[in-house]
């Protein structure tokens, strides 16, 4: 299955301090790329990891669970760890879980943890009452939308959302927040004050319920939930990159180049696609969710790459 544009991982070998970077739910690496080079110019380590069934097709996200996303999360946090003096991991949306599953499971190996608008539950009527009954009937619904407040901005995901991995998602809330109070490390939370996929209590929950003493909260006034895209992507960069700092060893200035991805297929892209580096981008020539949904096997209509759907 060929890639979407920019969804193939990313690393940049640097100095002692490595930074791990986890994208979210239906997303790819092409959300996290911008913050990671950022770091990577500032002489950091980075690593960004594309997760099982993500990039390619919604279908192949339903044959996964959250298992395999983390067994990729935990497989990239080890080969940075064996190069590294020190670990930090970053997140956005599911991938802030998956950090902060991380940090759970790691304890004292990993140094730190920044999260943008993490999320470990739902209050939306649909997530809480649809979403159980309808991942057992379909195999997938309607995308949120690329939720970015900055025009021209696109986020890489899927146009629809694999109804299984969702469920799959909601069981990681679960144990995630369950074993919050394991959470130890320095913690940095952003959080958008305007976010459409996740509310509020997911932050005041994280902060609310780890254990760790040395936490802070960043509110963003000007981005909605995609924010490492939207207007204030260059706040967070600096200061996560002074964030770090401050807690890890000033590490020398070096580049980074682009990991090859067994997976990536270079295939023309004739209707146009999401602005990142690398990839390829997937047409979907298909129509309605409706018209899809229709089809019996359920929403079986076209490619994936879009410049809408955002993540949980």
């Amino acid at each position: 299955m060929p890639l979407m544009l920019g969804a193939e991982p990313f690393q940049a070998d640097g100095g002692p301090v490595g930074v791990l970077f986890c994208h979210g739910f239906t997303g790819t690496p092409q959300s996290m790329r911008p913050w990671a080079e950022s770091l990577a110019e500032r002489g950091y380590t980075v690593s960004v990891p594309r997760l099982p069934g993500h990039g390619t097709h919604w279908r192949d996200a339903n044959a996964t669970r959250w298992t395999d996303w983390y067994g990729e999360v935990e497989r990239a946090y080890t080969e940075l760890s064996g190069r590294c003096d020190a670990v930090f991991a970053c997140g956005l949306s599911m991938g802030g879980t998956l950090a902060l599953r991380l940090a759970q499971q790691v304890g004292a190996g990993l140094s730190g943890l920044v999260v943008v608008n993490p999320s470990v539950t739902t209050e939306r009527f649909d997530g809480k009452y649809l979403v159980p009954v309808l991942g057992r009937l379909l195999p997938a619904w309607k995308g949120i939308g690329s939720d970015i407040k900055k025009p021209g901005a696109v986020e890489t995901a899927y146009r629809y959302l694999p109804l299984k991995a969702l469920l799959s998602l909601r069981d990681l809330w679960g144990v995630v927040r369950a074993d919050l109070p394991r959470v130890t490390q320095p913690l940095l939370v952003f959080r958008s004050r305007v976010d459409h996929v996740v509310e509020p209590v997911n932050s005041r929950i994280v902060l609310g319920s780890v254990s760790s003493t040395d936490t802070t909260e960043r509110v963003l006034d000007n981005s909605y939930h995609v924010a490492t895209l939207d207007y204030d992507a260059p706040e967070i960069f600096a200061t996560s990159a002074e964030w770090i700092a401050a807690r890890a060893p000033a590490p020398e200035p070096a580049g980074g180049i682009p990991v090859p991805d067994p997976g990536r297929t270079d295939v023309p892209d004739p209707g146009g696609g999401a602005p990142a580096t690398g990839g390829t981008q997937v047409p979907d020539p298909g129509g309605a969710l409706a018209d899809a949904l229709a089809d019996s096997a359920g929403a079986d209509g076209g490619g994936d790459a879009t410049d809408g759907g955002t993540k949980g």
